[in-house]
Parts: C-alpha cells; structure tokens; sequence
C-alpha cells in the first residue's frame, strides 16, 4: 500500500510571522498564515540562486469564489507593513471592493498597444490603402502624446485638443479622418473589453469642409503636363491621372500584373478601387508612351514605388517640387481635382455622361438602381474612342495648337 501522507499539504497553526521564515528541507514552495492579521499568508519559493523568495499575499473571498492578491516582496516589506497593508486591502473587500479587479484594471494598455491590435485585427478585411491610411491617421503626431495613457483614461478634452491641433496643422477634412479613425480603433477596444467607454464620442467634431468643385483649365493642365517633366516617377503618375481620370493612388499602385499589353487595357482590381468594384479601361497610345517608359525592377510587383512597397508613396515631398516649378503660374491644386478636371473637359468634348461615368467606375447615373442590376455593359468601344478623343486632344493642347470648343446651337 502507498503510503500518500508525504504528498498531502501539512496544515500548519498560523503562527506570527517575521517575514523570515525558510522553506522546509526538500520543498520548493510553500505557504503560511499569520495568526495577527487573518488573511495574510506568506509564500514561500525557492529561488534558482538556492535562497528562499519570499512574498506577502492576502487571500479572500469575492462571490463565493477565492481569490488571491499580492501585497509585496517581504525583502522590502516588514512583516508590520505587510499587517497594515493586508488591514486595508481586506477593509476593500468588506466594502465591496475587489483588489485584484482593480490591481488588472490599473495594468490596462495604453493607447499604443490598442491602436497595434486594432490594426491588426482589421488588416484581413482592409484594402492595402486603408491600413496605410489608418496607420497614418492613428500614429501621427499630434495623437502621439494619448500614445501613453491608459485607454481607459482618455477623456474628451484629451481627443478634443488632438483633433483641433491637427485642424490647424492639416485642416478640417484630414482631423474628420483622423477622429473617425480613433473613434473606430476606440469603439473596437470597447467591444473587446479593453475599455468601458469611447472618448471621441461627444467630443469636438471639426467644421465639414465645403465639397470641391476646382476645375482646372485647358492652360493649367498644360502647365502642369510640361512642370512634370524631369520629376521621374511622380511625372509619370500625374500624367497618367490626367490621361485616365484616375485617383492618385489606382495609378501611384498600378501593378505590372494589371496591365494586358495585348489588349491595351489596364485593370483596377476590385481590391485596390474606391467602390470594390474592377475597372478595365483601355489606354489610348499616350498612355502607353508613358507606361513603356517605366522600367522594370525585378522583385517589385508595383511599376512605382521603392522595391517591397505598394506603390508611390512620396507624394507630398512631389507635389511641393511639382508646386515650386509651377512657380505660381497655376492657382493651389490637389491631385485629386486632376479626375474632375478630365471629366469635366471630357463633357466639354462632346462624350456622353454614361461614357464619363464608366471611364471613372461609378456605379450611379443611368446604372443606379436597378437599370444597374440589368445594364452590365462596359461601353468598351465609346470608352475607348473617349480616351482617344481626350489623349488627342491632350496632344493638341500641350503642343500648342489648343483646341476650342464651340457648344452647338439648337436650330430652332
């Protein structure tokens, strides 16, 4: 028969302890209480140098279930401060208070750590551009002093003072990102229990900006066309924009793999476009001008951009060089007015609106509703004769030989 009372914890008497009891020979961990203060325990372990580690815990009791809680090493805790200490840890739990909740509570992650795991929950369901926009967004500078406070601490005022900074360094649209940014990050962390509250909710929301409506002119293109020159790959995106009707980053992205030489088509996947959806938009000769004058690094899957990257990404060092050889002669600009501007002189040209439409992909106009549930033509053959007639008339305008056009007068 095996004799099982070596293996059975001995339960000792609570002695007063001193904060310097030993292990007993041939055991690595033990406990004891102290008969002064009923609920202080001593932990005994030992160490890897062969001394005795010793530890100060209370052990109590919170609906029905036992709990334990660290007051300290008794290295720097006497067994007297250890009393004291146990005294008002237990008078918290008499009150209704649980110390281990709040000690886990105290121990909450800053708002850094959040921002990483929110980041890396949602990449699976991000486009590429969306975790970069975001990324920017939740680490720029003026969010970096939250950076380091508790989740849990961050008040109103805190993201109120964040977002006016960034409207006075950056202006009003960008802060509205960057506040929807952090409210999202802030409202995932409360569905996860890292926080009990978001605290962008209720704070100060910038001013909405007025919707652009800058149309630069036929002279303001071709500045702009000749001001490229020399600037590299930044030359080729823009005039690519220009060309195509595209948004900055459909072109700053393009893929090798996106391009059908054959077919003389470029396809946006449905990945990359602003709308989920694909658009295979065939290039007038222009245009392959310019792509056939990228060269082809091996190993970068993206035509622009350094090498492991997903495209251009320089743009704002670009447009200040773009803006400095423009010297003035083009009133401010953003790229993205260069897509309304094409579509607009488009217009002018004579093509049609459900042509316009579907060089820039949108999915409303005559195929909204259900006459795009019916319509699934691409109009690939007035699309193309569109680029055509825009890339000629590009031609023609930087040249010199600009093209006027006289709107046509009904007979009546």
């Amino acid at each position: 028969m095996i004799d099982t009372t070596a293996t059975k914890r001995v339960m000792r008497e609570p002695v007063k302890l001193t904060g310097k009891e030993e292990l007993p020979p041939g055991k690595r961990d033990d406990i004891r209480s102290d008969r002064d203060m009923p609920g202080l325990w001593l932990r005994l372990r030992a160490g890897s140098n062969g001394r005795t580690i010793r530890s100060w815990v209370i052990v109590y009791r919170v609906a029905g279930r036992s709990k334990r809680y660290l007051l300290g090493n008794a290295a720097h805790l006497t067994a007297p401060q250890a009393r004291e200490l146990a005294r008002k840890k237990l008078a918290e739990v008499v009150l209704g208070n649980d110390p281990q909740a709040t000690k886990a509570k105290e121990r909450q992650v800053g708002l850094r750590e959040v921002i990483g795991l929110y980041i890396d929950a949602r990449t699976p369901s991000w486009r590429e551009n969306t975790r970069l926009l975001q990324t920017r967004l939740l680490t720029s500078s003026p969010f970096k002093p939250l950076h380091s406070i508790k989740v849990d601490r961050l008040t109103r005022a805190d993201v109120a003072s964040c977002t006016l900074t960034i409207t006075k360094e950056s202006g009003s649209p960008t802060a509205l990102l960057a506040r929807s940014a952090l409210s999202s990050c802030l409202s995932w962390a409360v569905s996860q229990g890292l926080c009990e509250a978001n605290a962008v909710i209720g704070s100060t929301v910038p001013e909405r900006g007025r919707s652009r409506d800058r149309v630069l002119t036929n002279s303001e293109l071709r500045a702009i066309w000749l001001a490229c020159e020399g600037l590299g790959e930044y030359a080729a995106v823009v005039r690519l924009m220009i060309l195509c009707a595209a948004r900055r980053q459909e072109i700053g992205g393009l893929r090798w793999d996106e391009i059908d030489r054959d077919a003389g088509t470029i396809t946006i996947s449905a990945a990359r476009s602003k709308n989920h959806r694909a658009l295979t938009l065939p290039l007038p000769a222009l245009a392959w001008s310019i792509l056939d004058n990228v060269p082809r690094v091996d190993d970068r899957g993206c035509l622009f951009g350094v090498r492991g990257s997903s495209g251009f990404s320089m743009w704002a060092w670009a447009k200040r060089r773009l803006d400095a050889r423009l010297g003035g002669a083009v009133a401010p600009f953003e790229l993205r007015d260069l897509r309304r501007s094409t579509a607009t002189h488009m217009a002018d040209l004579g093509v049609q609106p459900h042509v316009i439409e579907q060089v820039l992909n949108h999915q409303s106009g005559h195929k909204a509703g259900t006459a795009g549930t019916y319509n699934r033509s691409s109009y690939e053959r007035e699309v193309r004769a569109a680029m055509a007639l825009w890339a000629d008339h590009l031609i023609a305008m930087v040249e010199g030989d600009e093209r006027k056009v006289v709107p046509l007068q009904r007979v009546p």
